[in-house]
């Protein structure tokens, strides 16, 4: 027997729609030059040091 499907919202908006709102509520940049910019202090960051491994070379 086939599940009963769920009534549509009363507020039919497409899923990007809903994205696009609330990207502009939480004033979010859409520049690319802005995204450019952030990306590269993230690139920036120096690597995380690793801890050095027990070689068995070393005994």
């Amino acid at each position: 027997m086939p599940n009963p499907k769920a009534p549509p919202p009363e507020d039919p908006k497409k899923q990007s729609e809903k994205f696009a709102d609330l990207a502009r509520e939480l004033e979010c940049d859409d520049d690319e030059a802005a995204f450019d910019e952030r990306l590269k202090k993230l690139a920036k960051a120096p690597p995380a040091p690793h801890p050095k491994a027990n070689s068995r070379d070393d005994a």
